[in-house]
């Protein structure tokens, strides 16, 4: 699957803020809420996460 430019700037965003790679993505809904208690939780699965649903999406 190729990457866009946009796909590198969300996945920049995702390794420094989670939930901001994961709003640029699919904006405020469920994935992004789930995201916010991951990254509450440790950055490693908030990190994760956030990396699935943008290569998802």
């Amino acid at each position: 699957m190729p990457f866009t430019c946009s796909d590198i700037c969300k996945i920049v965003a995702a390794f420094i803020l989670p939930p901001l790679g994961v709003f640029f993505e699919r904006g405020i809904c469920t994935d992004f809420w789930i995201n916010v208690i991951l990254t509450l939780l440790g950055d490693i699965p908030g990190i994760i996460h956030a990396l699935y649903i943008i290569c998802k999406y």
